[in-house]
């Protein structure tokens, strides 16, 4: 192989890819990166058994061939380089050189016969959709997917596709996130993406209305944004009815301010870390919410005033999960809709339901 390309574009490409390459692998070749050439163009993949990303350059190939590198001696190598254009070749014996301006490498490569090839699987559906709405959407909803491994199917979310309306929905058992987008299709269908993919997948959108393919197989799952692709197989099981856990009744109801209670939450939160987590208790009533803390290393109390519609109710919560739905809300104002003590509190636009999130409350002290 004997290519010539441009240094920042095979940086971006290597440094990107490298986010599917295995740490500490069983096969050596899986901590390296496949580097093809072909054509008029170098196809760089990287490769963890579960997650694959590959994506091709332009290169002036003067010989055609491919090599597996180590995926971070070679990023760091080509992020170091002082000139735009890089030289690199490989001879009978796997070494790999590597030329720009004066600076010259020699690595040692791997046979790319020792890396196992990417998944490759039959389409049985697919969809589109812009690049900036698919962002929002695995943004506002990844937060809520599990890392309990003892429960696969819910270390991903669930992407279902019904009546033209695309949703996604993430739940972990303390709280349930669900985004949904109209979309041009007619597609009924409903797959689970394991969260790490969805994370690498997020990575490479941008917030732009460039259209980003989904393409659906059996059991694997290809996301084709701009020149990259990201490949993962999908969780196999049964996914939570999830439309059967939110809370119908409405006893409790009010509009505020996100930015507001976040702020008031946070304050609360610094009574909390690591070791330390007690419930930010809420109470709702008289067109006011009360919320304290109390913890081992002190107490905080803080008021709103916000107009309240129904019982009151008090009720406590896990700063962090409150935190993370009510930041992912995009929405100067939303609504909260409470049932009781104990029951999920609901977190939703004032107008519309492009997204909602449920939040578990902590059962507070003073309950029996």
């Amino acid at each position: 192989m004997k290519i010539s390309c441009l240094r920042t574009d095979l940086a971006n490409a290597v440094s990107n890819v490298s986010r599917a390459v295995s740490t500490k692998a069983s096969i050596p070749a899986l901590e390296g990166v496949l580097i093809k050439a072909y054509g008029d163009k170098l196809n760089i993949s990287g490769y963890n058994l579960e997650i694959g990303i590959t994506t091709d350059i332009e290169a002036t190939i003067q010989s055609e061939g491919e090599i597996v590198v180590s995926a971070k001696l070679f990023l760091d190598i080509v992020r170091r380089l002082p000139e735009e254009i890089v030289m690199i070749e490989t001879d009978d014996r796997m070494v790999t050189y590597i030329t720009c301006g004066k600076v010259d490498y020699q690595i040692v490569g791997m046979s790319s016969v020792e890396y196992p090839d990417l998944p490759s699987f039959e389409q049985t559906d697919g969809i589109t959709v812009s690049s900036k709405i698919l962002r929002e959407m695995i943004r506002q909803t990844v937060y809520a997917v599990s890392e309990n491994t003892a429960k696969p199917i819910y270390t991903g979310s669930l992407f279902e596709i019904n009546n033209g309306v695309f949703k996604i929905i993430a739940v972990d058992g303390y709280r349930m996130a669900i985004r949904s987008e109209n979309v041009d299709s007619t597609s009924k269908n409903s797959f689970v993406v394991p969260g790490k993919t969805q994370l690498e997948v997020l990575k490479l959108l941008t917030d732009d209305e460039e259209n980003v393919e989904i393409i659906i197989g059996q059991r694997h799952i290809t996301f084709k944004v701009r020149n990259y692709r990201v490949i993962s197989r999908l969780i196999e099981g049964t996914f939570l009815d999830y439309e059967n856990t939110i809370p119908k009744e409405t006893k409790t109801e009010l509009v505020i301010n996100t930015r507001n209670i976040i702020d008031a939450v946070e304050r609360m939160s610094l009574l909390n870390n690591d070791r330390v987590q007690s419930p930010v208790r809420c109470v709702f009533s008289d067109d006011e919410i009360k919320l304290s803390c109390a913890s081992a290393v002190g107490r905080a109390n803080d008021e709103l005033s916000v107009s309240i519609i129904g019982e009151p109710v008090e009720i406590g919560f896990n700063n962090r999960y409150m935190l993370d739905a009510l930041k992912n809300t995009d929405t100067d104002e939303i609504k909260m809709i409470l049932n009781g003590p104990v029951s999920p509190m609901i977190i939703k636009p004032v107008k519309g339901d492009s997204f909602l999130s449920i939040v578990v409350p902590m059962r507070l002290a003073n309950e029996s």
